[in-house]
């Protein structure tokens, strides 16, 4: 085979070029990496507008109250239910955002009624809303390719439900917690990154990605580009914002959709060393242990009456 110099030269400068661009490019893709702020500007929203409340029903425990009500955010989202418990007093009272799981039972708000009840007696007023999911059918029937956009709408819900524990009457705003379970832990961690507000947080049975638990019924158009648009959700980029929180992480020995790998992803995620914990249980985190344990860390960290 004879050695022809020119074509040589021709290859290795196209080689050179080829390389070259392809460093340019993946330093251009690194830039455009959205940061912090330009994820957080997905989730604005207005703060003037105040939510509507309308109360279906009044339920007296020993100097608490349970408000049943309907919550409309914003004139453009469906109504919510929600309960907001509230001791007798004028406080200063904590104040306690709960958000429910997606599951077989108790998969609305009423999965921590008892707990917001048993803090009400310690000085907390609660607020626990119905999440998407809470409607039976939301999972199985959803759009997948609207997943972005109802994923982003679920977070701004939350915030305004932030807004309005905070605005009730005796809560110190310095003393703000969260508990989320399953979903609720995750759109949670979001809206808690974006929020500022939160000291204390219980993530309950949660993964690291939305994308885990997005195909198990129905699957999107794209696969590709359904990754690609839900990347900016990862939740790793938020928990690492929650530079002021304390987090106890509740994971069940039992768990076949949350893996203790999973589980360490979160926690080294945090910013700021929190506690992980496992208990005796599935997925359902159906635990006397689990409750007593966020119900004391709740007590500590928001300096609540013993």
């Amino acid at each position: 085979m004879t050695f022809n110099r020119p074509v040589f030269l021709r290859s290795f400068l196209a080689v050179l070029i080829g390389f070259f661009l392809m460093t340019v490019t993946a330093s251009q893709a690194q830039t455009v990496s959205p940061t912090f702020a330009q994820r957080a500007a997905l989730f604005h929203y207005d703060p003037n507008i105040k939510p509507s409340i309308s109360d279906d029903g009044l339920d007296r425990r020993d100097r608490i109250s349970i408000r049943d009500i309907t919550l409309q955010l914003s004139p453009d989202r469906p109504a919510m239910k929600a309960y907001l418990v509230v001791p007798d007093g004028s406080g200063p009272f904590a104040g306690v955002l709960w958000v429910h799981w997606l599951g077989d039972k108790n998969s609305d708000r009423s999965e921590f009624l008892e707990e917001a009840v048993t803090l009400a007696r310690k000085g907390t007023v609660s607020l626990l809303v119905n999440a998407m999911w809470a409607d039976p059918d939301w999972y199985p029937t959803r759009n997948v390719d609207q997943d972005y956009h109802q994923s982003i709408q679920q977070v701004i819900d939350l915030r305004r439900a932030f807004d309005l524990l905070a605005a009730q009457p005796g809560v110190d705003s310095q003393r703000i917690g969260f508990v989320g379970h399953d979903y609720g832990g995750m759109y949670g961690a979001v809206a808690m990154a974006l929020d500022g507000r939160v000291r204390s947080a219980v993530l309950i049975a949660m993964t690291q990605s939305f994308t885990n638990w997005a195909f198990f019924v129905k699957q999107p158009t794209s696969k590709v580009e359904y990754l690609r648009q839900n990347a900016v959700l990862d939740l790793t980029d938020y928990l690492a914002q929650l530079k002021n929180v304390n987090v106890l992480g509740q994971f069940a020995n039992g768990d076949p959709y949350v893996s203790r790998a999973d589980s360490l992803v979160i926690m080294n995620a945090l910013p700021k060393k929190g506690e992980r914990k496992f208990y005796d249980a599935g997925h359902d985190m159906v635990s006397a242990a689990a409750q007593a344990d966020r119900l004391a860390w709740l007590t500590r960290d928001l300096n609540l009456q013993p």
